[in-house]
């Protein structure tokens, strides 16, 4: 308290950023609470009452019940569930050994190809996206899981320069004792790096997975067919030209919700870099 009264600047940015954190907070949680409140309200309750007003009743899951019914919910659950593991699976394989190769070889062409990979954030996806279209529909993937799996499936920019970032803390060392045990790359690439990128994986994983879940444009072009449709997809059919059941889609939004909420707490212990504290004597 005394070390507060003698620096009073100090006193002050602590208020400042508790402020910050707080207004922060607020500004994070008002829209999911407007949301979860509006979920258990009826069409009569919504139109009459504050955005922040309590519903009559908090047992109210007539619109959970229409949101899985009529909106299919367990049908794009399902299909969310398959284009997102295959798409995971080998996004995953693919930037991890693009960023070991990468890092560990050293070739002609190599700075050319770190180059492109930070040029093509610069592009706009959607100005690629007639370019695209012709050539899924060219291949005959238009209106099959495919076209989306395999949009996904590219090389993630961004989780390349994680696992990257990541090597760098991977010393070499490991890299030659397993050389001097006859290991080959492959196999120091399977058995060494890859179990060391847990932590990069997982927040590569968080990452993919929370944009390809809530990836509503890709899936409403490339998968119009209703035996296709994802979560992203399957509360659409609730907005219409003459008026959107407001309440369902809340309803809706908070199931879409809880499972990357679960993803999030099931694997942020991973996110830290402390797993190869120590993995080098």
């Amino acid at each position: 308290m005394n070390k507060l009264k003698s620096n009073p600047l100090g006193f002050l940015f602590i208020i400042i950023k508790y402020i910050s954190l707080i207004v922060g907070a607020i500004i994070t949680l008002l829209p999911l609470a407007v949301i979860f409140l509006a979920s258990f309200k009826t069409s009569a309750e919504y139109g009459s009452t504050g955005i922040l007003e309590l519903p009559a009743s908090f047992l109210n899951f007539e619109n959970y019940i229409i949101a899985f019914t009529k909106g299919n919910m367990l049908v794009g659950f399902a299909n969310t569930f398959i284009n997102v593991s295959i798409t995971l699976l080998g996004s995953m394989i693919c930037g991890t050994m693009i960023a070991y190769i990468l890092h560990r070889f050293q070739f002609a062409g190599r700075k050319v190809i770190l180059g492109l990979f930070l040029i093509a954030t610069f592009i706009p996806a959607i100005t690629t996206q007639v370019a695209t279209f012709q050539i899924m529909n060219y291949f005959k993937l238009f209106n099959t899981r495919w076209s989306v799996i395999l949009l996904g499936l590219g090389t993630d920019i961004v989780s390349v320069y994680i696992f990257l970032q990541f090597l760098d803390g991977i010393s070499y060392s490991l890299d030659e004792s397993a050389m001097l045990e006859g290991a080959s790359m492959l196999k120091i690439y399977t058995r060494i790096i890859l179990p060391l990128l847990k932590p990069a994986i997982a927040t590569a994983v968080i990452l993919k997975t929370v944009n390809l879940y809530n990836d509503f444009y890709s899936a409403f072009l490339y998968m119009p067919k209703q035996r296709l449709h994802v979560v992203s997809t399957a509360l659409f059919k609730f907005k219409g030209p003459y008026g959107s059941n407001w309440e369902v889609i809340s309803a809706g939004v908070v199931v879409i919700i809880v499972p990357t909420l679960i993803l999030f707490l099931a694997l942020q212990k991973y996110i830290y870099n402390g797993v190869t504290a120590g993995s080098v004597k």
